[in-house]
């Protein structure tokens, strides 16, 4: 019997090709569960990333599998008809990871529009908030189950230029701990991870905002590689998924309301 045989997953932001949320979808199914892939679609485009996420997941896995929802997580209606679509197809809900986020944004504190503020708030932290409130009473019904929340290094200390980012992230950090505090009696668990630099498009999109006069993008992404301890590298999503499915296992039963960081050992000490 596979770890998550018979658990039901919710990804939400499942459909980037290089993304953290299509490397856990797989991972979560390769270790048994029922995975349902959610992403905003924007075009046909958002809608093949996503189909393909089920597919590779159907064509290398005889237990676990999945379905695509298409879930703008700023919609309140479509969460909670993610919700109801998840528990037709499969009965129910066990594991929920709020991947979802955006950067949008990114530079001088005084730059930062209305908009931008609105985008991360909305999307960042009111969209998981949202998700998990729609999952906890079928998690209840279920008689347990664990969310995990991604926040980011820039939940636990300060990266410039990212305020909207860094604000949101925090804010996740501390709904994650509130969640943890009022469900556990349900056994209901939720933690946050706190990824540093993965090798995702989000995350080499930053590249230039940190660059110094003169640098390349390779130069500058060695530069930030050179703060990780751990072998002085990125990290690549599968490495982020594996301490999804960890948070989402029984191994982690007795682990809640927990912000890990899961970055090398890139600034030490947050």
């Amino acid at each position: 019997m596979k770890l998550l045989q018979d658990k039901v997953a919710i990804v939400t932001g499942a459909g980037k090709p290089d993304g953290m949320g299509r490397a856990t979808a797989i991972m979560l199914a390769d270790a048994g569960a029922r995975v349902v892939v959610t992403d905003l679609l924007r075009g046909e485009k958002d809608r093949r990333d996503l189909d393909d996420v089920v597919e590779e997941i159907r064509s290398r896995n005889s237990i676990g599998s999945a379905i695509a929802v298409a879930v703008d997580v700023t919609d309140r209606k479509q969460i909670d008809a993610c919700v109801v679509q998840t528990c037709d197809a499969y009965g129910g809900i066990d594991i929920l990871f709020n991947n979802a986020g955006t950067g949008a944004g990114a530079g001088p504190f005084l730059e930062l529009s209305h908009a931008h503020w609105d985008l991360n708030y909305r999307i960042n932290l009111k969209g998981v908030a949202d998700f998990c409130q729609a999952v906890i009473p079928v998690m209840q019904a279920r008689g347990g189950g664990s969310i995990i929340n991604n926040s980011s290094l820039s939940g636990l200390g300060v990266v410039p230029l990212l305020a909207a980012y860094t604000a949101t992230k925090f804010a996740v950090v501390g709904l994650t701990k509130a969640i943890a505090c009022e469900f556990g009696a349900d056994n209901i668990r939720c933690n946050a991870i706190c990824p540093g630099m993965v090798e995702t498009g989000m995350g080499k999109s930053e590249i230039e905002l940190f660059a110094e006069a003169g640098e390349s993008k390779e130069q500058t992404k060695r530069r930030l590689a050179s703060e990780v301890a751990l072998q002085q590298r990125w990290a690549q999503p599968e490495e982020i998924a594996q301490v999804v499915v960890f948070l989402a296992g029984p191994a982690s039963g007795y682990i809640t309301g927990v912000a890990l960081p899961v970055a090398g050992g890139m600034a030490a000490g947050l």
